[in-house]
Protein backbone atom coordinates (compact mmCIF):
# COMPACT_ATOMS: atom_id res chain seq x y z
CA UNK A 1 0.00 0.00 0.00
CA UNK A 2 1.06 3.91 -0.33
CA UNK A 3 2.23 5.72 2.52
CA UNK A 4 -1.12 8.07 4.31
CA UNK A 5 0.82 10.96 3.85
CA UNK A 6 3.31 12.92 1.46
CA UNK A 7 6.69 13.46 2.83
CA UNK A 8 9.56 14.80 1.51
CA UNK A 9 12.52 12.54 0.81
CA UNK A 10 9.88 10.18 0.38
CA UNK A 11 10.98 6.68 -1.29
CA UNK A 12 8.17 5.96 -3.49
CA UNK A 13 9.74 6.25 -6.70
CA UNK A 14 13.02 4.67 -5.47
CA UNK A 15 11.09 1.53 -3.20
CA UNK A 16 11.43 -1.34 -5.66
CA UNK A 17 14.96 -0.60 -6.18
CA UNK A 18 15.63 -0.62 -2.69
CA UNK A 19 13.64 -3.75 -1.84
CA UNK A 20 15.70 -5.85 -4.79
CA UNK A 21 18.65 -4.48 -2.87
CA UNK A 22 17.92 -5.94 0.84
CA UNK A 23 19.34 -8.77 2.49
CA UNK A 24 18.43 -12.15 1.54
CA UNK A 25 17.77 -12.78 5.01
CA UNK A 26 16.79 -10.36 8.19
CA UNK A 27 15.13 -10.89 11.66
CA UNK A 28 14.07 -7.46 12.30
CA UNK A 29 13.54 -4.68 10.25
CA UNK A 30 14.17 -1.08 11.37
CA UNK A 31 13.87 2.24 9.25
CA UNK A 32 15.95 4.30 11.35
CA UNK A 33 14.72 7.90 9.51
CA UNK A 34 10.95 7.16 8.80
CA UNK A 35 9.29 9.73 7.35
CA UNK A 36 6.30 9.04 5.71
CA UNK A 37 7.46 5.09 5.53
CA UNK A 38 6.73 5.02 2.00
CA UNK A 39 9.47 1.60 1.97
CA UNK A 40 7.64 0.35 4.94
CA UNK A 41 3.99 0.89 3.45
CA UNK A 42 4.93 -0.94 0.08
CA UNK A 43 6.12 -4.59 1.34
CA UNK A 44 4.04 -6.62 2.16
CA UNK A 45 4.69 -7.72 6.55
CA UNK A 46 6.45 -10.02 7.27
CA UNK A 47 6.93 -12.48 10.05
CA UNK A 48 10.53 -10.19 11.74
CA UNK A 49 10.30 -7.80 13.88
CA UNK A 50 9.25 -4.26 12.45
CA UNK A 51 10.61 -1.04 13.33
CA UNK A 52 9.20 3.22 12.56
CA UNK A 53 11.01 5.48 14.12
CA UNK A 54 11.51 8.97 13.57
CA UNK A 55 12.76 12.32 15.48
CA UNK A 56 10.10 14.41 14.72
CA UNK A 57 7.56 13.84 17.59
CA UNK A 58 4.12 15.03 14.92
CA UNK A 59 5.18 12.53 12.86
CA UNK A 60 5.54 9.52 15.40
CA UNK A 61 2.62 11.03 17.26
CA UNK A 62 0.56 10.13 13.95
CA UNK A 63 1.84 7.06 13.24
CA UNK A 64 1.34 5.96 17.00
CA UNK A 65 -2.28 7.12 16.55
CA UNK A 66 -3.35 5.46 13.48
CA UNK A 67 -1.85 2.05 15.14
CA UNK A 68 -3.11 2.68 18.41
CA UNK A 69 -5.98 5.32 18.44
CA UNK A 70 -7.09 5.06 14.87
CA UNK A 71 -11.53 5.71 16.18
CA UNK A 72 -10.53 8.25 18.05
CA UNK A 73 -8.44 10.41 15.00
CA UNK A 74 -10.92 9.50 12.53
CA UNK A 75 -13.86 10.70 15.09
CA UNK A 76 -10.97 13.98 15.37
CA UNK A 77 -10.97 14.46 12.07
CA UNK A 78 -14.38 14.49 11.39
CA UNK A 79 -15.17 16.79 13.38
CA UNK A 80 -15.89 19.98 11.11
CA UNK A 81 -13.46 19.82 8.40
CA UNK A 82 -13.47 23.18 6.72
CA UNK A 83 -10.02 23.05 4.79
CA UNK A 84 -10.07 27.14 4.72
CA UNK A 85 -6.80 29.02 4.83
CA UNK A 86 -7.82 30.25 8.13
CA UNK A 87 -8.10 26.61 9.19
CA UNK A 88 -4.70 26.01 8.19
CA UNK A 89 -2.76 28.76 10.32
CA UNK A 90 -4.78 28.35 13.06
CA UNK A 91 -3.93 24.19 13.06
CA UNK A 92 -0.17 25.28 12.65
CA UNK A 93 -0.48 27.74 15.57
CA UNK A 94 -1.91 24.77 17.54
CA UNK A 95 0.66 22.65 17.07
CA UNK A 96 3.45 25.10 17.71
CA UNK A 97 1.81 26.49 21.25
CA UNK A 98 -0.09 22.75 22.12
CA UNK A 99 1.73 20.78 25.26
CA UNK A 100 2.19 17.38 25.71
CA UNK A 101 -0.71 16.49 28.01
CA UNK A 102 -2.43 13.07 29.71
CA UNK A 103 -5.33 13.18 31.81
CA UNK A 104 -4.46 10.36 34.03
CA UNK A 105 -0.09 11.91 34.28
CA UNK A 106 -0.97 13.83 37.54
CA UNK A 107 -2.80 10.88 39.46
CA UNK A 108 -0.02 8.35 38.27
CA UNK A 109 2.69 10.76 39.42
CA UNK A 110 1.13 10.97 42.57
CA UNK A 111 0.70 7.27 43.31
CA UNK A 112 3.89 6.96 42.40
CA UNK A 113 5.29 9.50 44.58
CA UNK A 114 3.36 8.29 47.02
CA UNK A 115 4.47 4.81 46.91
CA UNK A 116 8.13 4.63 45.06
CA UNK A 117 11.41 5.94 46.76
CA UNK A 118 14.76 7.26 44.74
CA UNK A 119 15.90 6.25 42.62
CA UNK A 120 13.09 4.36 41.07
CA UNK A 121 10.43 7.14 41.51
CA UNK A 122 12.69 9.39 39.21
CA UNK A 123 12.72 6.14 36.95
CA UNK A 124 9.03 5.81 36.54
CA UNK A 125 8.46 9.38 36.26
CA UNK A 126 10.69 9.91 33.23
CA UNK A 127 8.90 6.65 31.64
CA UNK A 128 5.40 8.36 32.60
CA UNK A 129 6.64 11.71 30.84
CA UNK A 130 7.76 10.24 28.10
CA UNK A 131 4.60 7.79 27.75
CA UNK A 132 2.41 11.14 27.68
CA UNK A 133 4.35 12.46 24.85
CA UNK A 134 2.35 10.07 22.61
CA UNK A 135 -1.18 8.89 21.63
CA UNK A 136 -1.96 13.03 21.24
CA UNK A 137 -5.39 12.46 18.92
CA UNK A 138 -5.50 16.33 18.67
CA UNK A 139 -1.74 16.71 17.72
CA UNK A 140 -2.42 14.16 15.54
CA UNK A 141 -5.38 14.88 13.60
CA UNK A 142 -3.77 18.95 13.76
CA UNK A 143 -0.93 17.77 12.14
CA UNK A 144 -2.85 15.15 9.65
CA UNK A 145 -4.96 18.03 8.72
CA UNK A 146 -1.62 20.70 7.80
CA UNK A 147 -0.09 18.11 5.61
CA UNK A 148 -3.35 17.04 3.36
CA UNK A 149 -3.62 21.29 3.25
CA UNK A 150 -0.69 22.50 2.18
CA UNK A 151 1.13 22.96 -0.81
CA UNK A 152 3.07 20.27 -1.81
CA UNK A 153 2.44 18.64 1.87
CA UNK A 154 5.43 20.90 3.13
CA UNK A 155 3.41 22.26 6.06
CA UNK A 156 4.37 25.62 5.23
CA UNK A 157 2.25 27.45 2.67
CA UNK A 158 -1.96 26.64 2.39
CA UNK A 159 -2.38 24.77 -0.62
CA UNK A 160 -5.60 26.23 -2.48
CA UNK A 161 -7.13 23.42 -3.43
CA UNK A 162 -10.20 21.34 -2.24
CA UNK A 163 -9.78 18.77 -0.54
CA UNK A 164 -12.15 16.58 1.87
CA UNK A 165 -10.42 14.84 4.54
CA UNK A 166 -13.32 12.13 5.20
CA UNK A 167 -12.11 10.84 1.93
CA UNK A 168 -8.68 9.21 3.60
CA UNK A 169 -10.28 7.34 6.67
CA UNK A 170 -10.49 3.94 4.43
CA UNK A 171 -6.39 4.66 3.83
CA UNK A 172 -6.03 5.17 7.96
CA UNK A 173 -7.87 2.03 8.25
CA UNK A 174 -5.59 0.16 6.12
CA UNK A 175 -2.98 1.83 7.54
CA UNK A 176 -4.10 0.63 10.95
CA UNK A 177 -4.17 -2.81 10.17
CA UNK A 178 -0.83 -2.88 8.29
CA UNK A 179 1.08 -1.50 11.65
CA UNK A 180 -0.52 -3.39 14.07
CA UNK A 181 2.85 -5.15 14.76
CA UNK A 182 4.98 -2.44 14.15
CA UNK A 183 7.28 -0.65 17.43
CA UNK A 184 6.64 3.10 16.61
CA UNK A 185 9.53 5.05 18.15
CA UNK A 186 11.02 8.81 18.82
CA UNK A 187 14.00 8.28 19.20
CA UNK A 188 17.99 10.17 18.33
CA UNK A 189 19.48 7.70 15.32
CA UNK A 190 21.79 6.48 17.80
CA UNK A 191 20.14 5.20 20.58
CA UNK A 192 17.39 3.59 18.32
CA UNK A 193 20.34 2.00 16.42
CA UNK A 194 22.38 0.82 19.84
CA UNK A 195 18.81 -0.38 20.85
CA UNK A 196 17.61 -2.55 18.33
CA UNK A 197 21.22 -4.15 16.75
CA UNK A 198 21.68 -7.56 16.66
CA UNK A 199 23.45 -9.80 13.88
CA UNK A 200 20.02 -10.46 12.45
CA UNK A 201 19.24 -6.45 12.21
CA UNK A 202 18.29 -4.79 9.03
CA UNK A 203 18.68 -1.02 9.56
CA UNK A 204 16.96 0.86 6.37
CA UNK A 205 18.41 4.84 7.04
CA UNK A 206 17.18 7.37 4.39
CA UNK A 207 18.53 10.64 6.44
CA UNK A 208 18.13 13.65 5.33
CA UNK A 209 19.97 14.23 2.21
CA UNK A 210 23.65 16.11 2.20
CA UNK A 211 23.31 20.08 1.56
CA UNK A 212 19.29 19.54 1.91
CA UNK A 213 19.11 19.78 5.67
CA UNK A 214 17.21 22.63 5.32
CA UNK A 215 14.05 21.41 3.64
CA UNK A 216 13.19 19.33 6.79
CA UNK A 217 11.72 20.24 10.14
CA UNK A 218 14.36 18.42 12.48
CA UNK A 219 17.67 20.08 12.14
CA UNK A 220 20.40 17.35 10.96
CA UNK A 221 24.24 19.06 10.94
CA UNK A 222 27.16 18.00 8.83
CA UNK A 223 28.51 16.81 12.14
CA UNK A 224 25.46 14.24 12.36
CA UNK A 225 25.96 12.64 8.76
CA UNK A 226 29.42 11.82 10.25
CA UNK A 227 27.84 10.46 13.44
CA UNK A 228 25.12 8.19 11.58
CA UNK A 229 28.36 6.82 9.78
CA UNK A 230 30.64 6.04 11.89
CA UNK A 231 27.43 4.20 14.60
CA UNK A 232 26.69 2.69 11.82
CA UNK A 233 30.07 1.21 11.32
CA UNK A 234 30.11 -0.60 14.49
CA UNK A 235 26.78 -2.53 14.27
CA UNK A 236 26.81 -6.29 14.26
CA UNK A 237 23.52 -5.83 11.67
CA UNK A 238 23.39 -4.83 8.18
CA UNK A 239 22.53 -1.84 6.72
CA UNK A 240 21.78 0.35 3.60
CA UNK A 241 21.35 3.82 3.61
CA UNK A 242 20.03 6.17 1.04
CA UNK A 243 21.53 9.66 -0.20
CA UNK A 244 21.93 11.56 -2.85
CA UNK A 245 25.22 11.35 -5.06
CA UNK A 246 27.91 13.59 -4.52
CA UNK A 247 31.56 13.54 -3.60
CA UNK A 248 30.85 13.89 0.37
CA UNK A 249 28.66 11.51 0.30
CA UNK A 250 30.66 8.66 -1.37
CA UNK A 251 33.97 9.99 0.76
CA UNK A 252 32.38 8.98 3.71
CA UNK A 253 31.40 5.76 2.86
CA UNK A 254 34.26 4.86 0.70
CA UNK A 255 34.77 1.63 2.38
CA UNK A 256 31.21 0.41 1.59
CA UNK A 257 29.49 -1.00 -1.34
CA UNK A 258 27.83 1.87 -3.12
CA UNK A 259 25.46 1.38 -6.09
CA UNK A 260 24.74 4.52 -8.19
CA UNK A 261 20.60 4.93 -8.76
CA UNK A 262 18.25 7.34 -10.66
CA UNK A 263 14.26 8.40 -9.90
CA UNK A 264 12.40 10.65 -11.46
CA UNK A 265 12.72 13.92 -10.19
CA UNK A 266 9.46 15.19 -9.47
CA UNK A 267 9.94 18.75 -8.57
CA UNK A 268 11.96 19.55 -11.84
CA UNK A 269 8.79 17.90 -14.42
CA UNK A 270 7.09 20.65 -14.91
CA UNK A 271 10.27 22.23 -16.21
CA UNK A 272 12.38 19.76 -18.05
CA UNK A 273 10.33 16.27 -18.74
CA UNK A 274 12.29 13.12 -17.84
CA UNK A 275 14.68 15.00 -15.27
CA UNK A 276 16.25 12.51 -13.12
CA UNK A 277 17.60 13.25 -9.54
CA UNK A 278 20.74 10.98 -9.04
CA UNK A 279 20.95 8.62 -6.28
CA UNK A 280 23.12 6.26 -4.45
CA UNK A 281 22.49 3.00 -2.58
CA UNK A 282 24.90 2.45 0.54
CA UNK A 283 25.42 -0.96 2.00
CA UNK A 284 27.60 -2.68 4.53
CA UNK A 285 26.72 -6.58 2.50
CA UNK A 286 26.68 -7.28 -0.86
CA UNK A 287 23.06 -6.02 -2.14
CA UNK A 288 22.96 -8.51 -4.86
CA UNK A 289 22.31 -11.78 -2.42
CA UNK A 290 18.93 -11.16 -2.46
CA UNK A 291 19.15 -11.31 -6.58
CA UNK A 292 21.58 -14.50 -6.26
CA UNK A 293 19.31 -16.06 -3.99
CA UNK A 294 16.63 -16.60 -7.10
CA UNK A 295 15.81 -19.35 -9.22
CA UNK A 296 17.47 -18.93 -12.55
CA UNK A 297 15.94 -19.98 -15.54
CA UNK A 298 17.99 -21.68 -17.70
CA UNK A 299 17.63 -21.04 -21.37
CA UNK A 300 17.67 -22.89 -24.60
CA UNK A 301 20.82 -23.05 -25.85
CA UNK A 302 23.00 -23.00 -21.98
CA UNK A 303 20.93 -26.63 -21.73
CA UNK A 304 22.86 -27.58 -24.94
CA UNK A 305 26.36 -26.51 -24.38
CA UNK A 306 25.78 -23.12 -26.50
CA UNK A 307 27.31 -19.96 -25.46
CA UNK A 308 24.96 -17.71 -23.52
CA UNK A 309 26.44 -14.62 -25.24
CA UNK A 310 26.48 -16.14 -28.42
CA UNK A 311 25.24 -13.36 -30.99
CA UNK A 312 22.75 -13.72 -33.35
CA UNK A 313 23.12 -11.19 -35.66
CA UNK A 314 20.90 -8.74 -38.47
CA UNK A 315 17.47 -9.80 -39.76
CA UNK A 316 15.33 -11.39 -41.88
CA UNK A 317 17.19 -14.39 -43.91
CA UNK A 318 20.76 -12.89 -42.53
CA UNK A 319 21.79 -15.87 -40.53
CA UNK A 320 24.90 -17.24 -38.23
CA UNK A 321 25.96 -20.32 -37.86
CA UNK A 322 26.17 -21.80 -34.21
CA UNK A 323 26.59 -25.14 -32.72
CA UNK A 324 23.56 -26.73 -30.86
CA UNK A 325 24.13 -30.26 -29.49
CA UNK A 326 27.30 -30.74 -31.00
CA UNK A 327 25.84 -30.64 -34.52
CA UNK A 328 26.24 -27.71 -37.08
CA UNK A 329 22.94 -25.83 -37.80
CA UNK A 330 21.68 -23.24 -40.30
CA UNK A 331 19.99 -20.61 -37.63
CA UNK A 332 17.88 -17.67 -39.48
Amino acid sequence: MNSIISWVGGKKALRNMIYERMPANYERYIEVFGGGGWVLFGKPPEKCMEVYNDFNSNLANLFYCVKERPMALIKELSFFPLNSRDEFFTLRKFLAKEEFKSEHLSEELEIAARFLKEPEFAEIREILMENAKVGDVQRAAAFYKIIRYSYGSGCTSYGCKAFDIRKTFTLLWEANRRLKDTVIENKDFEALICQYDRPNAFFYCDPPYYETEDHYEVAFAKKDHVRLRDTLAKIEGKFMVSYNDCEYIRELYQDYQIEAVTRMNNLAQRYETGSEYPEVLIANYDMKERKKELPVQMNLFEMYGTPANTVWKGSGKEVQDVTVGGNDRENE
